[in-house]
């Protein structure tokens, strides 16, 4: 599917054309199908998406095989067409197999008709009037049809996650300044610190926090006009006043809210127009004291390419980072989400998942949204054997070299002792075994050799080395729970 321009003449043909083209008999089956397109394209993609990219397209014509469908902007073509043309193609074959083609043109003269009805924003709304209004002139200079934003915030806040609330925030050493600093904008009536930058890696919850702020200010202030964001969508949305010349509505949009939250700011970095009105913006909302919430990637001085200026504003209030998970927080994420399941989980399948996938929150729980699924649809018991299976593709992508101190560090956290101890002297029993284990775990797993294991466990003799392997194994030989929690282990390690 392209996005490529035409020639002009058959793009004259195509845009004068197009209307008498989709009214030539198939008006309603065409326009019912379009539609069906849209709903599949809104459930797949989800709401914020659909509202930033999909929702903009309009059916431009039909030409025999060839379908064309319209945006108002080139570069909206340009990421509708690398993004999402191959979808829409496969919709409009499901729909009508005579289709061949389908091209993503720029019609900024607002030619195509919509197939439904702009909806309400779900951030809040009030009795306030109209912000903004866009006119159009149809080819021959009649007047198009006015397009009224009826609340002001409809179509630029982002529809909000049900499930990404305070009470379903897992808190641990890795966010607990993040979530702190985030309930207190939310319970405040006055604005504590601006702005609460929050920032660090991709899955880690700075979504969530965000969500977090919306719902709550949404329940316990209602009448407050929040704006839920991402830096990618405030770009847009500038743009789309650019092309229109509406900045003033834009302007007044965004600057006579309560609260404006912005996701992944980096996305802004080298984006010089739309760097300077979300500095003019941040200013105006500062100086009223109006809240601002932002999330990036990286904290404001590691933010390469942003200008000096905006670095220096987003340091202005609290900027409070997000670690990477620890074992004990990703296993009460999985715990807390079990609960709401279905099924029953194991444990062990719980922890061996904690272990094995370390990258993100996201991928955490889109691990154990897989296995639920599956255990329900197939009926086939969890346990860590089944989920190994199921979740290779996933765990191939988390597993690395196994080293002798990744193997010490896992073992130590498992049993809940001191890394310091296995190279202690320590000879006490809740020392030494989780110690003896761990050496049988470096022969099974690494191709070091007794003496070079020795070295690592406090310049121990190969012969101590040898000593542990051999008990470990009778233990599991003998006591079934010993084995299975070697097994579990040697699962969590194992690449």
């Amino acid at each position: 599917m392209a996005g490529k321009m035409g020639r002009g003449d058959d793009m004259s043909v195509w845009a004068m054309g197009g209307k008498a083209m989709i009214e030539a008999g198939s008006d309603s089956l065409l326009n019912a199908q379009w539609a069906r397109v849209r709903g599949r394209l809104r459930a797949e993609f989800g709401e914020a998406t659909f509202r930033s990219w999909l929702k903009p397209l309009t059916l431009a014509g039909r030409r025999g095989q060839d379908l064309r469908v319209a945006v108002p902007s080139r570069f909206m073509r340009d990421w509708v067409a690398t993004h999402y043309a191959d979808r829409i193609k496969a919709l409009w074959a499901n729909e009508c197999p005579e289709i061949r083609s389908v091209e993503v043109i720029v019609d900024a003269n607002g030619t195509s008709r919509e197939a439904e009805a702009p909806e309400p924003d779900e951030l809040g709304s009030d009795d306030r009037p109209p912000v903004t209004t866009e006119t159009t002139q149809r080819n021959g200079g009649e007047p198009a049809v006015q397009v009224v934003d009826v609340d002001g915030l409809a179509g630029v806040s982002a529809t909000l996650d049900p499930r990404l609330t305070f009470d379903n925030f897992v808190v641990g050493k890795s966010n607990e300044l993040a979530h702190a600093a985030a309930l207190r904008v939310a319970e405040s009536d006055i604005v504590p610190f601006n702005p609460l930058f929050l920032y660090g890696g991709v899955g880690l919850g700075k979504t969530h926090l965000m969500h977090a702020i919306a719902h709550h200010i949404k329940k316990k202030q209602p009448q407050k006009r929040v704006i839920y964001l991402s830096a990618e969508k405030f770009m847009y949305q500038f743009i789309r006043a650019l092309r229109n010349k509406n900045t003033m509505a834009f302007k007044e949009l965004f600057r006579s809210v309560d609260v404006l939250m912005v996701d992944d700011v980096q996305f802004i970095i080298g984006k010089e127009s739309t760097q300077e009105e979300f500095f003019h913006t941040f200013n105006a909302l500062f100086d009223q004291n109006k809240q601002v919430v932002l999330s990036a990637d990286k904290s404001p001085s590691d933010l390469q390419g942003l200008e000096e200026r905006m670095r220096t504003r987003f340091g202005w209030g609290l900027v409070a980072d997000i670690h990477p998970t620890t074992y004990e927080l990703r296993l009460g994420i999985l715990q807390a989400k079990a609960e709401q399941a279905p099924i029953d989980i194991p444990s062990k399948v719980l922890e061996f998942l904690a272990h094995r996938i370390s990258s993100n929150v996201r991928e955490l729980e889109g691990a154990l949204t897989r296995i639920i699924a599956h255990a329900t649809l197939v009926g086939r018991p969890v346990s860590v054997e089944s989920a190994q299976e199921l979740l290779r593709d996933l765990l191939r992508a988390n597993d690395r070299s196994v080293t002798i101190e990744e193997i010490q560090r896992r073992v130590a956290e498992h049993y809940n002792i001191k890394l310091a101890d296995m190279s202690s002297p320590r000879r006490a029993r809740q020392v030494s075994r989780p110690r003896q284990i761990a050496m049988y775990m470096a022969k099974q797993l690494t191709t070091k050799s007794l003496p070079d294991i020795g070295r690592c466990f406090g310049g121990r003799d190969h012969t101590t080395v040898m000593h542990a392997v051999k008990k470990v194994e009778e233990l599991a030989s003998g006591d079934i729970s010993f084995a299975e929690d070697i097994d579990l282990l040697k699962r969590m390690l194992e690449g």
